[in-house]
């Protein structure tokens, strides 16, 4: 089918040599010359498209048995193949980065998310150079790139105005990109890159925007062009939606499809969803519900007010996840109009890791607040039950959904353990390659056999060299094998897993596990150390689900399988183990260098903005300063100065009807505004802003006086500090608040500053706070 040669096997391809010219002029030549053409695909190479939706679970779609309806799920398994035993690594970065590069997600220096990375080699958060990407791979032998979404794989230092730009998407192999770098965004109010450029939608949510239908718009876009301008030349589509991780936004309408399809709770749909499973074969007859996680409360342990929150935020759930499948549904649509469809290897990932259980016993309309041991009392939440979903909202559903999302399996994202937190659906689409229409695929697979699956159905070699770097072994295994054999034995049959200090392995049908932390303790101090954790042994051919404990009845198959972990986990670089998870989000907690190094202040000038919270002085937890320099004019000045986080949480100096302003917004929780005594005359000014931190430690308040001119004009006390990070989305912004609004006092109206900045300083104090390891308060999410 393929023309293969193994001269692809060095990238890029050679140049051709063209003959040497034979006369003085162009009429004397008599051999002719051959034109310079562009690298070609091998003949018959399929269009690849790869598609993954974020925080899902094996027993969240339709397709696999669960409650979210997911046609264009089912329509692709339909007229091709589920793989009901595919894998992932519990968590987001590593899973793209294992994803990209076909090899386990230590070996590639992403043990935990980019904003966890460290110094460790396991988890620098940066991908050596001997490990390209598939879209590298593709890109040098002649296919059409691009990314369309989620990227979540650039090193946090480096996403920013300066880069370096060689490990964003289209420094690894896309020809375009257009998405949102980091681990979330708001898909109201975006802010997003095209290419290494910020863009921010050209239209609000009151005038229909939302992500999701946004990307899908561009992918379609893409593609049309690519198939009139180069119609002979494959593409590669990378279009990683971010549903269904929080936050949790859809339209109302959407909500409604599923309005009281889940109060019967989340025990009876793991019911529900495994008797659905087991008619569609996704599980064996036999299998059983795996354990109830330890500490999380029964649905019938709820109070109404805890029930009703628990409810909506499911509703939400199921309504995002749905909506994201249905704008697949108009790409895969726009390929079928195309001719495409048929000639198009479709890989469809049904999550990155298992459904997340960050959003604790009770969830919230605010994830950061449970990021950071904030737990909200469902008694509050209940009176705003309308609005999540919506702009006003950045919601997670409970951990108790997430369980039930991930039926039949034990436990969550994050608990790489056991497979609730490593098992999603897969599904496989290629008419023109699989004959065995709509079935299943039971061998045991890893993300890291997509790479080269894909290069399999190419004809494509991997590479052994890519711009003069030897690469490293692809770990991964081609599962073309079982494309038309579904009694195939499987290839892979050992595979490690480990993420946060939670581990397990895998070999010949027997795993051997055992569970560190609880996801939704994420802050906790005291941890127990890695030597105290209690294995598990479970025997998934009998037992799929890991249902039944044999490690008390074969003690010496559990040590043998401890040892093959120490084996595979040495031989991947993911020791030494590391199970902070928040903590690790500060660079100087977590040992990486960051873009600002140790400097204590800085000059930001006008029109310097989207800078993440990793590339800005960190003032929190101590003492700082925000000195603007501005000139008014004989209007009165209003808008943004500089302003770091948003609507739900962060901090903003800004002018109002002349006056000037600081506000800090705790987690949307509780506003600490000053505001000047008059409004500022027109002239030159000094606006200044001292937060004089309490200390005592991580999270104190603090004292804000706002001064013009050196003169004392407001103070007020801040009574709680976010301490860990403001947002995962949002960023610093000098002279407009792009994103949410901070400040209520500016929300719906156009935040730019109307008079002009000179320059913003800001400086930091050296009495900065650091928690106490041993002795910091535990804060472990529980219900209230």
């Amino acid at each position: 089918m393929h023309e293969r040669t193994d001269r692809r096997a060095i990238l890029p391809l050679p140049e051709e040599n063209s003959r040497v010219a034979t006369a003085l002029g162009i009429g004397d030549q008599t051999d002719a010359f051959e034109p310079v053409r562009p690298i070609e695909a091998p003949s018959g190479a399929p269009n690849v498209v790869l598609v993954v939706l974020d925080d899902l679970g094996f027993g969240t779609s339709s397709a696999f048995g669960g409650p979210c309806r997911m046609p264009t799920a089912q329509r692709l398994a339909d007229d091709g193949l589920r793989y009901t035993r595919f894998h992932v690594t519990a968590l987001c970065s590593p899973t793209r980065q294992a994803l990209m590069t076909g090899r386990n997600h230590h070996s590639v220096g992403m043990g935990g998310t980019t904003e966890m990375a460290t110094a460790a080699p396991g988890y620098t958060g940066v991908r050596p150079r001997s490990a390209a990407t598939i879209a590298q791979t593709l890109q040098c032998n002649g296919y059409s790139t691009a990314a369309f979404g989620k990227w979540h794989q650039t090193p946090a230092p480096e996403v920013s105005p300066v880069g370096p730009f060689d490990r964003w998407p289209t420094g690894e192999g896309f020809d375009h990109f257009y998405g949102f770098m980091a681990c979330e965004m708001n898909h109201w109010t975006p802010l997003l890159y095209e290419g290494t450029t910020p863009v921010e939608p050209t239209r609000r949510p009151e005038q229909g925007y939302h992500l999701s239908e946004d990307l899908v718009d561009h992918a379609v876009d893409w593609v049309r062009t690519q198939k009139t301008m180069a119609p002979d030349r494959p593409f590669f589509t990378y279009l990683a939606f971010g549903a269904a991780h929080a936050p949790l936004h859809v339209a109302p309408e959407w909500q409604e499809r599923y309005r009281g399809r889940f109060d019967h709770g989340w025990d009876r749909q793991r019911e529900i969803t495994l008797a659905r499973q087991k008619e569609l074969g996704v599980v064996p007859p036999g299998t059983e519900l795996g354990p109830w996680a330890e500490g999380v409360p029964h649905w019938d342990d709820l109070g109404e007010d805890q029930a009703a929150v628990a409810n909506r935020l499911m509703e939400t759930f199921a309504g995002f996840t749905e909506h994201a499948d249905a704008q697949l549904g108009r790409f895969v649509e726009a390929l079928e109009a195309l001719g495409q469809l048929d000639d198009t290897l479709f890989v469809y990932l049904l999550g990155d890791n298992g459904a997340s259980g960050e959003g604790g016993l009770v969830g919230t309309t605010v994830e950061h607040r449970l990021g950071h041991g904030v737990v909200d009392d469902p008694h509050d939440l209940v009176g705003h039950l309308d609005e999540i979903g919506g702009p006003e909202s950045y919601p997670i559903a409970p951990v108790g959904w997430a369980l039930a999302m991930n039926t039949p399996y034990q436990w969550t994202k994050q608990v790489a353990s056991h497979f609730g937190g490593t098992r999603d659906g897969l599904i496989v689409h290629w008419p023109r390659g699989i004959t065995d229409r709509g079935a299943l695929r039971h061998q045991f697979h890893h993300v890291i056999d997509v790479l080269p699956t894909v290069l399999d159905c190419a004809g494509l070699p991997a590479p052994v060299t890519v711009d003069g770097v030897a690469q490293q072994p692809v770990e991964g295994t081609s599962m073309r094998y079982t494309f038309d054999d579904p009694g195939a034995a499987e290839r892979r049959t050992t595979q490690y897993f480990e993420m946060c200090g939670n581990r397990g392995i895998y070999h010949h049908g027997w795993t051997a596990v055992t569970r560190h932390g609880i996801p939704w303790d994420m802050v906790s101090g005291g941890k127990k150390r890695f030597t105290e954790d209690v294995w598990e042994l479970y025997d998934t051919t009998a037992d799929p689900s890991q249902a039944h404990d044999l490690a008390a009845a074969h003690p010496e198959r559990l040590r043998e399988l401890q040892d093959l972990f120490l084996i595979e986990a040495a031989k991947y670089q993911v020791f030494p183990l590391d199970d902070r998870v928040t903590e690790r989000e500060n660079p100087t907690v977590a040992g990486r260098v960051g873009l600002l190094g140790d400097r204590t202040s800085t000059t930001y000038h006008p029109g310097i903005r989207r800078l993440t919270e990793e590339n800005t002085l960190d003032v929190k937890n101590r003492s700082h300063r925000v000195t603007a320099e501005i000139e008014t004019g004989d209007d009165a000045a209003a808008g943004v100065i500089i302003s770091q986080g948003g609507r739900f949480g962060g901090w903003t100096l800004y002018c109002l009807e002349g006056r000037p302003c600081y506000e800090y917004n705790y987690f949307g929780l509780a506003r600490a505004t000053v505001r000047g005594d008059e409004a500022l005359t027109a002239g030159p000014h000094e606006v200044r802003m001292d937060f004089a931190y309490d200390g005592g430690g991580v999270a104190r308040g603090g004292t804000v006086t706002l001064s013009v001119d050196g003169r004392p004009v407001g103070q007020s006390r801040v009574d709680r500090t976010i301490p860990y990070y403001f947002s995962f989305d949002e960023t610093l912004d000098v002279g407009v608040d792009l994103g949410t609004p901070t400040s209520e006092d500016y929300a719906g109206t156009d935040t730019v500053f109307t008079a002009t900045i000179r320059a913003v300083h800001v400086a930091v104090g050296d009495d900065v706070a650091v928690a106490d390891e041993g002795a910091r308060e535990r804060r472990v999410l529980t219900s209230q």
